[in-house]
């Protein structure tokens, strides 16, 4: 949630900002920046609701698909990914 709702962005250069992780440099393009809508915290819990009603389904629908890791280093993860594709590993179900 946090990562999504302090997302801003500076209607003049279209450059990118996070009020936590990547402020802006100065007041005045600090001042001037603007939320998407679609980051507004109800509309973040919104599609989090329409995610996880749908996954089940999905789970159900791609019951070969693997579960990746995405916080690790991005040399590890192709490296697993391409070990799951060329010899699948074996696995319990989640």
């Amino acid at each position: 949630m946090e990562r999504l709702s302090q997302r801003r962005t500076d209607p003049l250069t279209g450059e990118r900002y996070h009020t936590t992780f990547r402020p802006a440099p100065t007041p005045e393009i600090q001042a001037r920046l603007r939320q998407n809508p679609k980051d507004e915290e109800e509309n973040i819990k919104k599609r989090l609701d329409i995610y996880y009603s749908n996954l089940k389904a999905l789970e159900g629908f791609y019951q070969d698909a693997f579960y990746v890791n995405a916080d690790q280093d991005p040399y590890v993860i192709f490296e697993f990914i391409e070990s799951c594709i060329i010899k699948p590993l074996p696995c319990k179900n989640i």
